[in-house]
């Protein structure tokens, strides 16, 4: 390997594939995850757990075996908007995944915690080697899709998913403000830099929509996410709304009962 390399392959002449290491992890004995999903975003506060969740359900809505992995372990919100609140159980070979109403199966730092409030106050390795935890062992069953639901930006935890998992592609959530170039852009180059395939971007928080006149406002301003999908030849999978009703979903703690047609359009292009 060069000195002076990047770790971007994509465009790389050099003949190092001997050279090249797999970091990924093997599945507990009792998991059979078929494909991976990562939801990443460039910046925090965009919705990302909500598009990881409203992803998961219409998977499962869809006849998918569908589970979602909380690896976001400083800030894990997914528990909550299924209204799942126990602690995990587990046995001889593993921690047994919680499980919401309708079968989706999560794991999330949460569930191991003796307080759900309690702060996570752990470095970069640490979190690292609790989401490995997660993948190798969580007895995951039969599992058609799973969601990965990422911490913003780029720094320890999607590097070691990048690594240890085998992603088979990752979603971009953003929102529609000036800062969306450089938020989707970052997650981008991480992507490429990492060969992790990029299956488009989801744009949360898009416009509001007047209940009465049905008249759409942007309240962020234009969406930009047209021209930014252009530049960098992915598609937009979907520009959400801002929805009242949604949100209350996720604080009672019913996010199951949301409407999730958008997203199984979603899931139909990216299961094609």
């Amino acid at each position: 390997m060069s000195k002076n390399c990047n770790h971007d392959c994509s465009n790389c002449a050099s003949k190092c594939e001997n050279e090249k290491k797999d970091f990924r992890l093997p599945q507990n004995a009792n998991s059979n995850v078929k494909k991976v999903i990562g939801v990443v975003s460039g910046k925090g506060g965009v919705g990302k757990s909500f598009v990881t969740s409203t992803l998961a359900l219409a998977s499962q809505l869809h006849g998918y075996k569908t589970a979602i992995l909380d690896a976001d372990i400083t800030g894990p919100s997914i528990p909550k908007g299924f209204g799942i609140h126990g602690r995990a159980l587990g046995n001889d070979e593993g921690i047994l995944p919680a499980e919401t109403k309708l079968g989706i199966k999560i794991m999330s730092i949460n569930l191991l915690l003796e307080k759900e409030d309690a702060p996570v106050i752990w470095r970069g390795p640490v979190i690292s080697g609790v989401i490995n935890q997660f993948w190798q062992e969580v007895q995951w069953g039969d599992v058609d899709y799973m969601f990965v639901d990422m911490p913003p930006g780029t720094g320890d935890v999607p590097l070691t998913v990048f690594q240890s998992m085998p992603v088979d592609g990752i979603i971009i959530v953003t929102t529609p403000q000036d800062l969306v170039t450089m938020i989707v852009k970052k997650a981008y180059n991480m992507a490429k830099m990492m060969n992790i395939p990029i299956l488009g971007i989801v744009e949360n928080m898009s416009y509001f929509e007047c209940p009465d006149c049905h008249k759409k406002h942007y309240i962020f301003g234009e969406s930009k996410i047209d021209e930014v999908a252009k530049e960098l030849e992915i598609p937009v999978l979907a520009k959400l709304p801002i929805n009242p009703a949604t949100a209350a979903y996720v604080d009672n703690g019913t996010i199951e009962l949301a409407d999730a047609s958008a997203m199984t359009e979603v899931i139909e292009r990216i299961t094609e």
